[in-house]
């Protein structure tokens, strides 16, 4: 796929999620619409339960909708099957989560190759060391998750989201898992990353300060959008 012009990375009509709960069905987000232009960052902000992480991961092909359409460069993704939402996410998708989800057993090398060996790209070690460089983390290329303190390992998570070069970067609460000031460090980061590689950036944050970083704000509660 490639970005037009005057086309929105990812677009979400009248989406409606409900899941099953231990009193019955539960509605989580009540047509909720949306959309993330090219190149831009945007906040998703709104009180806990209101359906923020729940969006971020239709946006992310992790989970399907009741109803409603999901654009993603001017292509109806709503039907694709598991497969091809797969290969969407490797080679179009970074995904940044709170809690990292690094691969114990692997190095930070190797965990950012992972999607370079999976779409078949030569050189995926070269391409993965380079990444890393990028984030600051050249002298950690052979350190496993274990040896890596937690902005480290945060970084190591951030290169793995930035390695396919994507056109799309979702973010849950990178700074989540850190101290205040490790935090602003990797936003800082992140920020300058996805802009250099002219990407969009949209993140879950309970930040005001982070939120206000954003070129956009979409305001959730209650499942639904309630300002932008």
């Amino acid at each position: 796929m490639a970005s037009q012009t005057g086309i929105m990375v990812l677009q979400l009509q009248d989406i409606h999620l409900s899941l099953p709960g231990s009193a019955g069905i539960v509605p989580i987000l009540y047509g909720v619409s949306m959309a993330l232009p090219q190149a831009k960052s945007v906040a998703i902000i709104g009180p806990s339960g209101s359906g923020k992480t729940s969006l971020l991961l239709i946006c992310a092909g992790l989970m399907r909708p009741v109803s409603g359409k999901i654009i993603f460069e001017g292509e109806d993704i709503t039907a694709f099957d598991e497969n091809d939402l797969s290969t969407l996410r490797r080679d179009h998708i970074g995904i940044v989560f709170q809690n990292f989800h690094l691969i114990p057993t692997m190095t930070a090398l190797e965990n950012v190759a992972i999607p370079l060996e999976l779409a078949g790209i030569e050189h995926a070690s070269d391409r993965a060391a380079e990444t890393l460089g990028s984030v600051g983390l050249a002298h950690r290329l052979t350190h496993y998750p274990s040896q890596l303190s937690g902005g480290e390992q945060q970084r190591v998570a951030i290169a793995r989201a930035l390695v396919m070069k994507p056109r799309l970067i979702l973010a849950d609460e990178p700074t989540g898992n850190l101290d205040q000031d490790t935090g602003r460090a990797i936003m800082k980061l992140l920020f300058d990353r996805v802009k250099a590689q002219g990407a969009t950036l949209a993140l879950v944050t309970h930040d005001p300060a982070l939120a206000a970083a954003c070129d956009m704000q979409i305001h959730i509660k209650d499942g639904r959008v309630v300002g932008a």
